[in-house]
C-alpha cells in the first residue's frame, strides 16, 4: 500500500509517528483531514492495532462519517470498529452503558437547547421571579458555562465570588434555578448537551474501574480541532490517555474562535507543559488558496501575541488581488455583491455554490438577501430553522421519546394535550405538582391520573397512559421504523395534519413523512447494528447544524464566520468590514476579546480559494437607527500589496459627512494609483464621537475598593478621574470625568475599568 507517497515530509511524519504524545499544528488548508485518516490507517494497516482500540473524536458527525468511509477504502471493513465521532456522540455512547452508575437511566433523553428554554422558564415561573431578569437564553448560557468548567450546583452555590456576580447582575437566585434545573433533569430521566460531558467527567472521578476500563481500550487517543476543547472535554481526554500516553491532538490556535461557547485557547498553546516529552510537528503548506490570500491571512494572524509561530505557505498561482469594495449603505453593499455574483457566475461558468458570503451577525443578511432575490439567484442560509426543529416534527419526536422515557417532562408537556385530548394547562400543572410534591416519577402520576385528576381530565390522561403502553411494547417488538410508523397514526398526529388542507399543513404532513423516511433509512443501513427506535433518537439528538445540513440545491451560501469553520468555497466574501461590527463592540474590552475576533477575521479570509472580497458601507442600518460607520481597523492589518480597491458600480462614491479612515499601510507611497481609505478631516469629528483604543495591556480590575481620586482606563471612554462613589443598596456607582467623554456615572458591577494607581 503506497498511501504514505501521497503526502509531504511533515504530513507523514505526522501519520508514522504514532507513540507518545503528539501535537500537529495544522495550518488552515494544509491537509488534516487527509493527515487523520491515514494516521488511523497507518495504525490498523502498518502497526496491527485493533481498531475497537482507536478514539478519534471529530468536530462534527458528518467529518466522522466521511473519515470512516476514507479509512475503510484504504484498509476495508475493519475501519468500522474505530470509536469515531464528535465528544458528544462518543460519551453519550459510554454513558448509556454506564449511566446507572450514576444514577440515570440507560434509556435517559437527551435535551436540546429548546427543551432546556423550556423547563428554565417553567422554573422561573415556579418560583415567581421576573421573567424578563431570568430570560432563559441568559440562565441556559450561565449554566452551560459552569457545567464546562465542572461547576457543579453544590459549588456554584458555594462560591462567594460566583454569588457576588450573580448578585451584581441582579439575579442572586441564578444558583436556586440551577439546582432546581439539576434536580429536575435527573427527576425526567435526562440530560442535556453540557451534561453529556460533565457526567462523563463525574463517572471518571467517582468509578476509577470504569475509566481504568477505558483507559485499557482506547491505547490511541485523538482529538481533531484541540484549539476549541473547553476544560471539561481536555480533562476527559488528559484522563483516558493517561496510562498508554498515546495522545495526538490536532488543531491551529489560529483558528480558536468559540470562546463564547466555553473553549479554551489555553488547551492548545499549554499543552506542551502537560507533556514535556511531547513531539510537535507542524503542517504549513496550504493546499486550498492562492498564494494572495495566504499571504494576506498571515499577514492579519502576525499580529496576534497569543499563537504558535508557524509560517503558512503555498506553491498554488498568486491569484487575483482581494477586492476591498466600499459602499455608501448596507443596501448599495447588498446589491454589489448580488452584481458580482452574477457577473462572475457568467464570465467564468461558476456555480451558485461556489459562492460564500460571510457576515460578523445574522441580522446582516436582510439586505443581502433582498438584493439576492431581486436577482433572482438562488441562496440558502446555513444556521436557519433546522428540520428537526420544525414544530410538527418536534411533536413526533416528543412522542418517540416519551414512549422511550415515559419520565421526559418536556415531552409529557408537549404531546398531553396535542391533538386535543381535552387536557388543559391547569389539569398538566395538578400533573406536574402532583409529582414534584409526592417526589414520585412522572410516569407513576399519568398511569395513576384519577388519584390525582379527578373527573373527565384524569379520564383522557388514563386513556393517554394506556396507549403510551401500546407504544411501549410496540418499541420493544418492532424496529425503530416499524414503531414510529405507528406512533405517528395511532396518536392521531397524522391524522391531524392530513386533514389539514391549507399549503402550510401539507407541507407540515410532508414534513412528518420525510422524518419517517429518515428513520426507514436509518434502520436500513448495515453500519448501524442497533435499529431501535431510541438509538435513533440518540442520533438525532446528537446531529450538529452541519450533520443537519442535507440540502443538495445548488445555491449560494448565506452564513456567519463562526458556522463556516471548516468549509472552502472558490470565492468568498466578507461583507460589513466595519468597526463595532467587525471587530464586534463587544470583543473589544481585553486584548484576548480582540485577539479572537482577528483570529475570526483570519478564518473568514482562508474559506477563499480563488478570489476574495471584503466589504463594507459608510452608512448601516442597526438597532432601527442609520448610522455612519468607520472601516473596520482590520483592513489596515492586510498585507496592503494583497489590497485593490474596486471600482465597482457606485462603490467608490463619497457620501458627504461619511466616516473614512485614513489609507492602509503603506498604500499611497507604495503603489501608485491605490485609492486607500480616506479619513474624514480632524476638525469634524468632535472628540465625543473618536473611539478610544485599549492600551495594550488593558485588563478589567477589581473595582470593589476603588475609590475617589484614582486615575482609571475605560475601554471606550478612554482616561480619566474618579469623582465620587455612590452605593444604592447592592449597586456601587462611581461618578468618572473623562478626558475627552466628560463625567460619567458607571455601575461598577457591569463597568469594565482598569486602575492606573
Amino acid at each position: 500500500m503506497d498511501y504514505l507517497k501521497e503526502l509531504n515530509p511533515p504530513q507523514r511524519e505526522a501519520v508514522e509517528h504514532t507513540e507518545g504524545p503528539v501535537m500537529i499544528i495544522a495550518g488552515a488548508g494544509s491537509g488534516k483531514t487527509r493527515v487523520l485518516t491515514y494516521r488511523i490507517a497507518h495504525l490498523i494497516y502498518a502497526r496491527g492495532i485493533d481498531p475497537f482500540q482507536i478514539l478519534s473524536l471529530t468536530f462534527t458527525n458528518k467529518a466522522a462519517a466521511e473519515m470512516k468511509h476514507r479509512i475503510e477504502s484504504l484498509v476495508g471493513l475493519d475501519a468500522r470498529n474505530t470509536w469515531m465521532g464528535t465528544f458528544h456522540s462518543v460519551f453519550a455512547k459510554i454513558l448509556r452503558v454506564e449511566s446507572e452508575k450514576i444514577g440515570y437511566p440507560s434509556n435517559f433523553t437527551i435535551y436540546d437547547t429548546d427543551d432546556s428554554k423550556s423547563l428554565i422558564r417553567t422554573i422561573v415561573k415556579e418560583m415567581r421571579l421576573d421573567d424578563k431578569v431570568y430570560k432563559p437564553g441568559v440562565v441556559l448560557s450561565r449554566i452551560s458555562g459552569a457545567k464546562n468548567r465542572l461547576i457543579s450546583w453544590q459549588a456554584y452555590q458555594a462560591d462567594p465570588f460566583v454569588k457576588a456576580d450573580d448578585e451584581a447582575a441582579m439575579k442572586p437566585k441564578m444558583g436556586d434555578i440551577y439546582q432546581r434545573y439539576q434536580d429536575r433533569l435527573f427527576k425526567a430521566g435526562a440530560m442535556d448537551f453540557d451534561d453529556l460531558l460533565f457526567n462523563t467527567n463525574v463517572l471518571f472521578r467517582d468509578h476509577i474501574d470504569v475509566l481504568n476500563k477505558y483507559q485499557q481500550r482506547f491505547k490511541y487517543v485523538m482529538v481533531d480541532e484541540f484549539q476549541d476543547t473547553n476544560l471539561s472535554q481536555y480533562l476527559i481526554t488528559k484522563k483516558l490517555a493517561a496510562v498508554h500516553q498515546n495522545i495526538c491532538v490536532v488543531g491551529d490556535d489560529a483558528q480558536s474562535i468559540y470562546a463564547f461557547r466555553g473553549a479554551d485557547i489555553q488547551n492548545i498553546l499549554n499543552f506542551e507543559k502537560d507533556y514535556p516529552d511531547l513531539m510537535v510537528v507542524k503542517l504549513e503548506q496550504n493546499y486550498r488558496s492562492t498564494k494572495t490570500i495566504v499571504e494576506a491571512a498571515n499577514s492579519i494572524i502576525d499580529k496576534n501575541k497569543a499563537q504558535l509561530k508557524k509560517t503558512v505557505w503555498t506553491s498554488n498561482p498568486d491569484g487575483d488581488l482581494i477586492e476591498l469594495i466600499k459602499a455608501t449603505s448596507d443596501n448599495e453593499e447588498g446589491r454589489i455583491v448580488a452584481t458580482t455574483i452574477f457577473e462572475e457566475k457568467n464570465n467564468k461558468k461558476l456555480n451558485n455554490s461556489d459562492f460564500a458570503i460571510l457576515y460578523r451577525t445574522n441580522s446582516q443578511s436582510r439586505a443581502i438577501e433582498e438584493a439576492l432575490r431581486k436577482m433572482n439567484l438562488t441562496y440558502k442560509i446555513v444556521g436557519g430553522l433546522s428540520f428537526y426543529q420544525r414544530k410538527e416534527i418536534k411533536d413526533l419526536m416528543a412522542y418517540m421519546r416519551f414512549t422511550v422515557n415515559p419520565v421526559d417532562e418536556e415531552a409529557f408537556k408537549r404531546i398531553i394535550n396535542y391533538p386535543k385530548r381535552g387536557i388543559g394547562d391547569t389539569s398538566l400543572e395538578k400533573i406536574l405538582v402532583a409529582a414534584y410534591d409526592h417526589d414520585m416519577p412522572l410516569w407513576d402520576v399519568v398511569q395513576n391520573a384519577q388519584n390525582f385528576l379527578p373527573g373527565r381530565a384524569g379520564s383522557s390522561v388514563d386513556d393517554f397512559a394506556t396507549m403510551i403502553k401500546a407504544f411501549q411494547i410496540e418499541v420493544e417488538r418492532k424496529d425503530a421504523y416499524e414503531a414510529a410508523n405507528s406512533i405517528a397514526k395511532q396518536s392521531g398526529l397524522l391524522r391531524e395534519l392530513y386533514e389539514d388542507k391549507t399549503i402550510e399543513g401539507l407541507n407540515r404532513y410532508e414534513n412528518v413523512q420525510e422524518l419517517l423516511n429518515a428513520i426507514k433509512e436509518y434502520v436500513d443501513n448495515e453500519e448501524n447494528e442497533d435499529k431501535s427506535l431510541g438509538a435513533f433518537l440518540q442520533e438525532i439528538a446528537l446531529l450538529t447544524d452541519n450533520d443537519r445540513d442535507k440540502d443538495t440545491t445548488d445555491a449560494i451560501t448565506l452564513m456567519t464566520i463562526h458556522s463556516s469553520k471548516g468549509l472552502e468555497f472558490k470565492q468568498v466574501f466578507v461583507v460589513g468590514m466595519e468597526e463595532d461590527l467587525f471587530p464586534s463592540q463587544m470583543m473589544m474590552q481585553s486584548r484576548e476579546d480582540l485577539e479572537e475576533e482577528r483570529r475570526l477575521f483570519y478564518v473568514a479570509t482562508t474559506r477563499a480559494m480563488e478570489k476574495l472580497y471584503l466589504t463594507y458601507a459608510l452608512t448601516r442600518y442597526r438597532f432601527g437607527r442609520l448610522l455612519n460607520c468607520e472601516p473596520s481597523r482590520f483592513l489596515e492589518e492586510v498585507d496592503p500589496s494583497c489590497i485593490k480597491v474596486s471600482k465597482k458600480l457606485s462603490a467608490t462614491r463619497e457620501m458627504p459627512g461619511a466616516f473614512r479612515r485614513e489609507g492602509l499601510p503603506g498604500s499611497s507611497a507604495e503603489r501608485p494609483g491605490f485609492v486607500g481609505i480616506k479619513k474624514k478631516p480632524e476638525s469634524r469629528v468632535p472628540a465625543q464621537m473618536k473611539i478610544h483604543t485599549p492600551s495594550p495591556d488593558f485588563k478589567p480590575s477589581n473595582t470593589n475598593n476603588l475609590q475617589a481620586e484614582q486615575l482609571v482606563e475605560h475601554p471606550k471612554f478612554g482616561f480619566g478621574k474618579v469623582q465620587k462613589i455612590e452605593v444604592e443598596g447592592l449597586n456601587r456607582k462611581a461618578t468618572i470625568q473623562f478626558e475627552h467623554f466628560g463625567e460619567k456615572t458607571l455601575l461598577l458591577s457591569f463597568a469594565k475599568l482598569r486602575i492606573i494607581d
